[in-house]
């Protein structure tokens, strides 16, 4: 496949695991530079356009885009996107058989919990994905309950913590998945815990997360019908990314690529 035609495929690609959509993208970006370098900014620009609220597509292409030589850029961050060990952390972190809620599929947080096998799960059931991934806990042996979406809250509250799992951080909280911020704040309410997993890549620098935030705001439409929604970082209690535990604000603060003046604004 042309460099060309691979960047334009990984671009239209929807529904994915945000890191693995990076890697690929990456990938295709290492191409790219070697035959077209001149297509290096634009091409960045469509992606983060396509992927809005990928933190990995984010940060992948502010470190291209930013590097004196974007090819080696783009294949040691899909080095690096490949060896997070958020997962591993997360299931060390654990408490031995918690009752925990999740949200969707979230991919690191799903992992950690098939290595653990002792955690009985809520899994709300967001955009569908619920009975997935409660169907494959319970084929590993896990305890594990598909929650429809009327009954975060309720879980929320009985649950000894909320998991999470952003698809995109910064000072401020994270984006992730519709039905995360009710869940939050029923268990910060409750005196439960939350936790912010944030996998390598979903912290952007506030400049990176100011941008994509204001672009978020004007895709429009009504709170309720957006594929994420935000999670203020005053409702967790606790955050697990590549390094392990951290504080919350010093998790969130701590982004590991450059404000790309580039992706400041939109394509085209």
């Amino acid at each position: 496949m042309h460099p060309i035609e691979h960047l334009r495929y990984v671009a239209r690609a929807s529904g994915a695991d945000p890191s693995l959509v990076a890697r690929e993208a990456a990938m295709a970006l290492a191409e790219v530079a070697e035959v077209d370098p001149v297509g290096i900014v634009p091409a960045c620009r469509r992606l983060v356009e396509r992927h809005l609220t990928s933190g990995p597509v984010w940060w992948m292409a502010a470190r291209v885009l930013s590097a004196a030589d974007p090819s080696d850029a783009a294949v040691r961050a899909a080095v690096e996107l490949e060896a997070d060990r958020t997962e591993r952390h997360l299931a060390a972190a654990l408490p031995d058989s918690a009752t925990v809620v999740v949200i969707g599929w979230p991919e690191a947080t799903a992992g950690a919990l098939r290595r653990r096998g002792d955690i009985e799960v809520l899994v709300v059931d967001s955009a569908g994905d619920g009975t997935g991934l409660a169907r494959r806990l319970t084929n590993d042996g896990s305890a594990s309950e598909v929650v429809p979406n009327s009954g975060v809250g309720p879980a929320a509250a009985v649950a000894d913590l909320v998991i999470v799992e952003a698809f995109v951080a910064g000072p401020a909280g994270v984006l992730a998945a519709p039905g995360s911020l009710p869940a939050a704040a029923v268990a910060a309410h409750s005196g439960r815990q939350v936790w912010l997993v944030t996998p390598t890549g979903r912290v952007l620098p506030e400049g990176l997360w100011d941008a994509l935030l204001n672009r978020f705001d004007e895709t429009g439409g009504e709170p309720w019908d957006r594929a994420a929604e935000l999670v203020p970082a005053s409702l967790a209690t606790d955050l697990i990314g590549p390094e392990g535990p951290a504080p919350v604000q010093d998790g969130l603060g701590t982004a590991t690529c450059p404000v790309a003046p580039e992706l400041l604004r939109a394509a085209g």
